[in-house]
């Protein structure tokens, strides 16, 4: 049976380097028939591995699985120029989510809008909660530096809900900074590893502009926030706005650009260890 602890097991061993099915099943100590369908599994569900065959339809037939951001990510010129832009990027102001949401077709998006000093007044989390609570495997976030994890009501927050779905062995994958102003956020969170006493969630460190969530590679949540200006005929208040896309094609394409970031980046702990030798 496919657990995380075995798609952990695989994952890490080929990114190290790219292993033959052969290997793999050498590895997890299962026949070639089982490690090939958990690879498939794997490639189907979360996106992570990738795989090719070489000599195919010869008995010298040769099957590679690889870290999946070694893939060509974009599938259209579109989505090349988003990809170039959101890679090249350090802060949200940098990029506007509005450009990925315009490509959207119309059935598969909407947008809602809220002016409010912060976004605990801007409300609209509890449906977003329902949404996250029904991940039935994985669930990727961008962000900033993790201070989403206390947004929510006295009765609830983001962290209760992450919490929820560590305690269901849903995958939770982070990409933000990991810095000092960041650093209670981050071991909060990485905590519910220790509380649970498992190993589900993921942090790496990097600098990027979106803030958003991809569940189940099947939805897309998006915010960015328009701050007043103070100039005549432009925004005199704080400006929620988040986008819902259920698009399958557009959300592997954002999990690639994550894969991509996470594989590239350097992890919190090793990070955080550094931090504290300072401070």
């Amino acid at each position: 049976m496919l657990d995380n602890s075995v798609t952990k097991k695989i994952e890490d061993f080929v990114y190290a380097k790219p292993r033959s099915i052969q290997e793999i099943a050498q590895h997890i100590n299962k026949n070639w028939r089982t490690a090939d369908r958990y690879v498939k599994e794997i490639e189907e569900n979360f996106g992570t591995l990738a795989s090719r065959t070489f000599r195919e339809g010869t008995r010298g037939a040769l099957k590679i699985v690889y870290w999946a951001s070694i893939e060509k990510i974009s599938n259209s010129v579109f989505q090349e120029i988003l990809e170039k832009d959101i890679l090249n990027a350090k802060q949200k102001e940098d990029f506007s989510a509005f450009e990925i949401f315009q490509y959207i077709p119309e059935k598969n998006k909407k947008a809602h809008i809220r002016t409010a000093k912060n976004e605990n007044e801007a409300g609209g989390l509890e449906d977003f909660f329902k949404i996250l609570l029904n991940a039935k495997k994985q669930v990727l976030f961008f962000s900033g530096n993790l201070s989403f994890i206390n947004v929510g009501s006295k009765k609830q927050t983001f962290f209760d809900i992450i919490e929820e779905l560590v305690k269901k062995n849903i995958k939770i994958k982070v990409i933000c900074r990991v810095d000092i102003a960041g650093k209670q956020n981050i071991e909060k969170l990485l905590s519910l590893n220790f509380k649970h006493k498992k190993e589900l969630i993921e942090i790496h460190h990097r600098s990027q502009p979106l803030r958003a969530t991809i569940i189940d590679n099947q939805i897309i949540d998006l915010k960015e926030i328009a701050e007043p200006t103070g100039k005549i005929k432009e925004l005199d208040k704080k400006t929620f706005i988040f986008y819902t896309i259920k698009d399958k094609e557009w959300a592997e394409w954002l999990s690639r650009i994550f894969w991509k970031m996470f594989s590239n980046s350097i992890d919190a702990n090793k990070r955080l260890q550094e931090i504290n030798r300072i401070f």
